[in-house]
Formats: C-alpha cells, structure tokens, sequence
C-alpha cells in the first residue's frame, strides 16, 4: 500500500513538473543598436519576467543597425528561424507587412479593456500603422535636433536663448563661433544616420515629400528637394562642415571643439556623458519651414512575428510591458529616446520630474506636434533605394559633385528602382 501511495505521489509530482514546465514560454527577442539598448532590454526582461514567472525572454545577438535587422529578420523568415517578437525601425515595417511576416495587433488591441486610458495617443501608434496593419507598437521615439556648445556659443557673441531657427542662420552661428574661438570648428549634420533619415528630415521639413501620391514618381527633385539638397552644399561649401565621419565629428563636438552637431535625440544621453563637465550644452529644435513643416519620428517598434497561439499571447504581454508606462520609463531614463506612452510623461511619478531636470531631454517631446511618419519606398528595392540615396549624399558632403547634378542622378537611379 505504502509503494503504490509512493508511486502515486512520484507520478503526480512528475506531471506538476511537466505541467510547469508546458506552462513555461521562453520569447525569443531580437533587437538593434546594442550601445544603446543592451542594459535596457535587459532590465525590462528581468521586471517582466518578476512579473510574469511563466514567461521567459531569450535575447538574440543584436543587430548594429535597423537595415541589418531587417535583413536578417528576412532571412530568419526563410529559414523558419523569426523571434516572437523583433524590434525594427519605423521604416522598416513596410517590407513585414507586404510579405506577410508581421502579426497585425489590432485583435489583441480590441480584446483589451480600457485600451484607451493606457497612454497610446491615436497619433503615435499611427507610427505603427502599414496599410491599414497595425504592424507594431511604438517602444522608442527619437526627433532630428540640434545640439549647441552653448560655451562655444556664448564666446562667439551668440544669444543661446534666442537659438536660430533657419539653416542659414545655423551656419553663420557656426562661422561666427570658428572665427571667435580659433582651432575649433563648425557643424556636422548627421547625413549618414541609417534609413536617410536626416535626408527625410530636411525635405520634410520644407513641406516635401519622397514619392507622389500614388507611390509611382520621385517627389524630391521638386523645387523643396532642390533647395533642400543645396542648403547641404552650403553646409560645407566654405568649410563650416567638414567631411568627417560621424564618429569622428562627434569626438570633436563632445571635446568641446565643435560649435553645432546636428543628430537623433536617440545619442542625447550618451553625448551628456561623453561631454561630462568639460563645457555647457544644449538642445534646440530641428529648422521647420511653414505650416506644412514637419520632422520624422525615428526610432523602433515591438513587432509581433509568432505565430503559434501560445506564443502570440506571450509575445503580446511582453510587448504590451514593455511600451506601457514600466517600461516606458526604463527606456527613456537610460536613452535620449522618448516613449509612444504618454502616461509617464505628466506623471510626477514617473517621467514629469526627470524632464524638469533633464530639459535637454523634452526638446524632442515638445516637437511633437509636428511629428511625421519616417517614410519606407514600397516594393522589393526599398534597402536598395536608401543605399542609393546614401551614395549620392555623399558627393554631396565630399563635395565631388554639385548638389543639383547628384540629386538629378539620386531621382533618375531611384526612379528606375521604383519601376523594375
């Protein structure tokens, strides 16, 4: 009797065991830019698993960059190999959606109570919208700015609370500043920054657009791409720019040898600690030109690419986590991004007082009004185009080409990609 009783609870400890273990789904997770996000992603797994014992998060080897994280998500899509959930660029959620890789969430969306006082504004989970898809949810945010030595600034005569407000006006604070303080230099505008996304920014700006309505013709080689692509030329045309890379004009700008460095508020806080207390800076708006004026989100999304049901609710809980106002807040305290949430940002509690003390930080949060989606080029050459945009910038800011000879060739060579 003691055998069959002892058997009895061996049996039962072992299907509890088996049971648990069912119960147990490790997420695989897949993200980019690991100097930014390393330590980020993994507190919010560790909160997240805390919270949700049954649920684990595996973490793939991040990619340096979105291109490289779309490409290899593609490749995984082969191989049978995708993460549950995958964190991709803004413009790089087209091509999922288009192959049919991306998990629309709007079921999960609708299956959840009060999903309207949870912080997700209509406007910013736009950002997450291909084609009538909500394809992903926003995790972090980023706007083009301009950051300022204001110490730089001050020496050379300049008012740093009446910053300038037109290109034209950065460039001669910028000459202002190399003639003032002798063996500096002038500005960098971030060009290179992945997806042409400082390109984007500079037509958006003026109103402009990349393609027509129809998603058929070049719309950059207008007159607002015209004037756009020679304000760059008259970034470097007296040598206020450089051609350096990015890497090399920001050591130059966090020594304090640099005036006005133009990027992602994403680098904000690592350029603060970079600079530590070697001189003042400060964060001012990216130039906008009219009504119609507007600058790019930038940043990645939580996209969805399980399939398996268990998975998906899963997936769904981590992604809902880690865009709500938890995780919200661990992001934006340990980048220069800002979240899709808006919960945390008026609440004392969590972001309110971190943007009282950190007010380089709100630059971005107050361009928000004028916030625009970071546009993806349809078809099978989008990665293609953005590589043939990139070539022909470069001419550009090398200054091997004139401005308006590489923009008729960056519309004649994307053109031909658009129609293939």
């Amino acid at each position: 009797m003691k055998r069959l009783i002892l058997t009895s609870t061996v049996a039962g400890l072992m299907l509890g065991s088996s049971l648990a273990a069912a119960a147990k789904v490790e997420l695989i997770v897949d993200y980019p830019y690991p100097q930014m996000f390393n330590s980020v992603h993994e507190e919010l797994a560790k909160k997240f698993n805390e919270k949700f014992p049954d649920y684990t998060v595996k973490f793939r080897a991040p990619t340096p960059e979105y291109e490289t994280a779309a490409q290899q998500a593609l490749r995984h899509a082969v191989t049978n190999q995708l993460a549950d959930v995958s964190f991709q660029g803004l413009n790089r959620q087209r091509v999922f959606v288009d192959r049919g890789i991306a998990v629309d969430l709007t079921p999960f969306i609708e299956a959840e109570e009060g999903w309207a006082e949870r912080g997700y504004s209509e406007s910013l989970m736009s950002l997450g919208q291909v084609n009538d898809v909500q394809s992903g949810i926003g995790f972090s945010l980023s706007t083009p700015i301009v950051y300022y030595n204001a110490d730089l600034i001050r020496a050379a005569g300049g008012d740093i609370d009446a910053l300038p407000t037109t290109w034209d006006d950065i460039i001669a604070l910028a000459d202002q500043s190399r003639e003032a303080n002798r063996g500096t230099y002038g500005l960098h505008y971030d060009w290179e920054i992945t997806g042409n996304w400082l390109w984007q920014s500079m037509v958006f700006s003026k109103g402009g657009s990349m393609l027509d309505e129809a998603e058929t013709k070049v719309a950059f080689n207008n007159a607002i791409g015209r004037e756009s692509i020679e304000q760059m030329g008259r970034m470097v045309a007296n040598d206020t720019m450089q051609n350096y890379s990015f890497n090399e004009a920001l050591q130059l700008f966090v020594s304090g040898k640099m005036a006005v460095f133009s990027s992602s508020t994403s680098r904000l806080t690592s350029i603060e600690e970079q600079i530590g207390d070697r001189f003042e800076m400060v964060t001012g708006f990216f130039p906008l030109y009219g009504d119609e004026g507007r600058v790019p989100a930038g940043g990645n999304v939580a996209m969805m690419f399980a399939q398996d049901p268990e998975r998906q609710k899963a997936a769904w809980e981590y992604i809902k986590f880690v865009t709500g106002p938890e995780g919200a807040v661990v992001m934006t305290k340990n980048t220069g991004y800002f979240p899709a949430n808006m919960l945390p940002i008026e609440d004392p509690n969590g972001l309110k007082g971190f943007y009282d003390e950190n007010p380089n930080q709100y630059t971005a949060v107050q361009q928000l009004p004028w916030l625009t989606g970071w546009y993806a080029f349809p078809g099978e050459n989008g990665l293609k185009i953005t590589d043939v945009i990139n070539d022909n910038l470069q001419t550009v800011f090398d200054k091997s080409e004139q401005p308006l000879v590489a923009l008729d060739k960056m519309s004649e060579e994307v053109q031909k990609l658009l129609t293939r």
